[in-house]
């Protein structure tokens, strides 16, 4: 368990350095043409980059450290000498399962409430200073309910300023005939408060027999169901949000009648299925290093990549179709999981025990 973790570490912190290194690369022109500092960089936006890094490396860390260790041993025929000694392969593997789940437990942890923390800084940044920033959703004419009688119309939303132009509230009674209409040329979100005010403001209500009465108000103060956060959508939106918070932010989408949700269902649910990686890379990583194999080291670090590799490119060939709603994003965010677990356990019980 010591040397499985001392190999993790060391491959997280060479994997972070890695990272870094290539996405300095690939990223200086953006970062020098829209005047980010060298401070910035590396003081700012880096440090809290790592989290995230850490978050997604961690799988392929421990994997990495798992054949490396196993195959070590396989390979100077200690594997050997305990399997005929009588300690199967299965008491073996505890070891490694326990470290596999308690780090599993962790990072469920770390990405559910540490990392979404560190992301707002970083998101912030990409936005402000790179080209393929994440895409802002929703821009204009953007329609949510705001409860189930009651309707919000945007013309243009500012996400900077948090102000709305040309709005629009519609409430209906039971027969779905339209009872009130709200109109304001700008409704701007007051943080302090924790409501909209509307300003230069129509009312108009409606009697039975639709009969009209008109009411003007400089500035009006108003609660509503719909948020900020609810209208200035991007692609990346729940990975700066906690589990908690993104559980709301999804119910209140949903509510509201918004679309486009499938890449923000696919992140919100992949937040419970990423560390799972931990474990069932360690459930094919002990099976698949435990043979001794002509070319040493260097055949089972290449096997163990290739896998790690196999992994990564099944969840992001099957992501986009929970994008794009052919699959259910709870489908495409935990399939490749699920489908490297039934090969783990195949594996499993294929090995020599």
């Amino acid at each position: 368990m010591r040397r499985l973790v001392t190999g993790y570490v060391f491959m997280v912190v060479a994997l972070i350095v890695f990272f870094i290194l290539l996405h300095y690369l690939e990223f200086v022109d953006d970062f020098l043409d829209r005047g980010a500092t060298m401070r910035d960089i590396f003081l700012i936006y880096y440090p809290n980059f790592i989290p995230e890094i850490i978050r997604l490396t961690s799988p392929l860390a421990l994997f990495l450290s798992c054949v490396y260790l196993t195959g070590k041993l396989a390979q100077e025929m200690q594997l050997v000498a305990l399997q005929t000694s009588g300690v199967s392969l299965l008491r073996l593997l505890r070891p490694y399962v326990a470290v596999a789940v308690v780090l599993t437990g962790f990072m469920f942890w770390f990405n559910g409430w540490v990392v979404p923390i560190t992301n707002r800084t970083v998101l912030e940044f990409d936005q402000k200073h790179l080209r393929d920033a994440p895409r802002q959703l929703d821009v204009t004419n953007v329609h949510r309910q705001n409860s189930p009688n009651s309707l919000v119309t945007v013309g243009y939303y500012d996400h900077r300023d948090h102000i709305a132009h040309r709005v629009s509230l519609h409430l209906f009674g039971s027969d779905q005939r339209l009872l009130e209409r709200v109109d304001a040329q700008r409704m701007e979100w007051l943080d302090s408060l924790s409501t909209w005010r509307l300003h230069e403001t129509v009312i108009r209500t409606f009697d039975a027999r639709d009969q009209e009465v008109r009411q003007a108000y400089p500035t009006l103060d108003t609660t509503l169901l719909v948020f900020p956060r609810d209208l200035a959508r991007t692609e990346r939106d729940v990975e700066s949000m906690t589990i908690p918070v993104a559980t709301e932010y999804v119910a209140a989408l949903r509510r509201s009648g918004a679309g486009s949700l499938g890449r923000t269902l696919v992140g919100y649910y992949s937040k419970y299925a990423y560390p799972f990686a931990n474990l069932i890379l360690i459930l094919i990583g002990v099976p698949l290093a435990a043979v001794r194999r002509r070319g040493g080291q260097a055949i089972q670090i290449g096997l163990g990549l290739l896998t790690a590799f196999a992994y990564l490119a099944a969840q992001k060939l099957t992501e986009p179709f929970g994008y794009s709603g052919e699959l259910s994003p709870l489908v495409a965010a935990w399939l490749p999981h699920l489908a490297f677990l039934g090969i783990a356990l195949l594996m499993l019980v294929k090995a020599r025990k």
